[in-house]
């Protein structure tokens, strides 16, 4: 049994230190390069961006670079903080060094929370593909053998979550690619049987905003959470052979890609075609493939989205693992979880699919009732997590500048100014949601969510100062 003491983090305003892991180090360079290029290119940005593209029409290029402006600031806050002090439990326990214990708990069980929910979305939404291929098979057995093969894959060996994540990260990459490549000949007549389209489609049809501003702002709203996935390449650098460079090349190298793949293709996607063109239900990249002339552009598709769901199948399944272990480590969760067999943490892993496993059930038996308040109240707990990330690399960066600069290997762009930045930008978007009929819902659910872990964390503290009181 590992010994939670020897790798505690320290309370906040201790000292600072990486924590010593006992999991692992089975992950190389590339698997953390290409995790933190193909971890957040999901179904998201393949289907749901057709969303944002009905609300804020070729605005929809802006939406994005704003959006994802936001997600590069935390994504650089958190590899500021990862790479000065690797830990599994990454921005948990860089909340309980720099806020207290109450932050690293309900930050940790929050996002723990979002990944098992979300999981059952992936992996009912793969088996939805996989049983349009073969009708003789249920769903629910699909649903069974995607848990099954993932689970065992993690149980395995923490390099098998690395080589699945960057085979998918590859291949989500490479079509992405392709599809920049066949865009931008499209849109100067290149292909065959194809004419030049210009610029025309980007201030047709009302211009290149036809909602106004406020359509802008809708598409963020629409498309901001398209960009969770993130974090987790900073949970899997502690399981690196080199924690502190991996994460830092890690970082370096997904911020501008990942803001490429996303605002590039949006431009493709309004320049080749009127956004009026997009329809309801069917991804905008089939609609554009289809009107280039790509032979069965839909089922192309169907396999990129089907791999991308797989994908972030594979990395929920892994993050929120070393998210409840790291909570275990720290006495912020049942102790029985920190049973680690072959440097994999067993019993985390098991804990996190076994209440997958219930999320898919209430997804397959009850999706618009019992299901949809659980993924409703997760709904905003992005947000609540990247603010705490904010919140505490304003902390932490002072006290390491003073206890330990030379740790400081990536900072963070114009600290402090830019991180108060990204937390108005995050609060802005709150209260888009709380003004926005179809968000509000979302809101008030994860909002009553994260009081009652806030909640149980307060009573938690209290607890343990009445203890020692006494």
């Amino acid at each position: 049994m590992h010994d939670p003491q020897a790798t505690a983090a320290p309370p906040a305003g201790g000292p600072l230190g990486a924590e010593n892991e006992p999991l692992s180090g089975g992950l190389k360079q590339r698997h953390l390069t290409m995790l933190g290029l193909g971890g957040v290119i999901g179904a998201g940005l393949f289907v749901g961006s057709g969303a944002g593209i009905s609300v804020a029409g070729p605005g929809i290029v802006v939406s994005y670079l704003i959006a994802g402006a936001l997600a590069m600031c935390v994504m650089r806050m958190l590899g500021e903080m990862s790479a000065a002090m690797p830990a599994s439990g990454s921005f948990s326990v860089h909340a309980e060094r720099a806020l207290g214990r109450w932050a690293g708990f309900s930050v940790g069980w929050l996002y723990w929370f979002l990944l098992v929910v979300v999981l059952a979305v992936e992996a009912t939404g793969a088996a939805q593909i996989a049983h349009g291929w073969a009708p003789a098979v249920p769903q629910w057995a699909w649903v069974l053998i995607f848990m099954v093969v993932f689970t065992a894959a993690n149980l395995a060996s923490v390099k098998n979550f690395g080589e699945f994540e960057f085979w998918f990260a590859t291949l989500k990459v490479c079509a992405i690619v392709a599809f920049l490549v066949l865009g931008l000949l499209a849109v100067f007549g290149v292909l065959p049987d194809t004419d030049a389209v210009g610029l025309a489609n980007l201030t047709g049809q009302g211009g290149f905003l036809p909602h106004g501003w406020s359509g802008v702002v809708s598409g963020v709203l629409a498309v901001v959470f398209a960009f969770g996935g993130l974090e987790v390449v900073t949970i899997a650098a502690a399981e690196s052979d080199d924690p502190v460079r991996s994460v830092a090349r890690a970082v370096r190298s997904a911020v501008y890609r990942i803001l490429f793949f996303y605002v590039g293709s949006m431009l493709v996607i309004v320049t080749v075609l009127p956004w009026t063109a997009q329809r309801a239900g069917v991804s905008p990249y089939v609609t554009v493939l289809d009107s280039i002339g790509v032979p069965s552009a839909g089922q192309v598709m169907n396999i990129v989205v089907f791999v991308a769901l797989l994908s972030a199948l594979n990395a929920n399944l892994y993050g929120s693992s070393r998210m409840v272990f790291s909570l275990a480590e720290r006495g912020e969760a049942p102790k029985a979880l920190l049973r680690v067999g072959g440097g994999v943490p067993r019993r985390a892993v098991l804990a996190s699919v076994a209440f997958g496993f219930v999320s898919v059930l209430l997804n397959l038996q009850w999706p618009d009732s019992v299901f949809l308040y659980m993924l409703n109240s997760v709904g905003a707990v992005l947000l609540f997590v990247w603010a705490l990330i904010a919140v505490s690399q304003l902390r932490l960066r002072r006290r390491i500048e003073r206890d330990a600069p030379e740790r400081l290997v990536l900072r963070m762009w114009a600290f402090p100014y830019l991180t108060w930045a990204a937390l108005a930008a995050m609060a802005a978007v709150l209260v888009l949601m709380l003004t926005d009929d179809g968000a509000r819902p979302q809101l008030l659910w994860s909002a009553g969510a994260t009081g009652l872990v806030l909640a149980v964390a307060g009573l938690r503290e209290w607890r343990g100062k009445h203890v020692n009181n006494r």
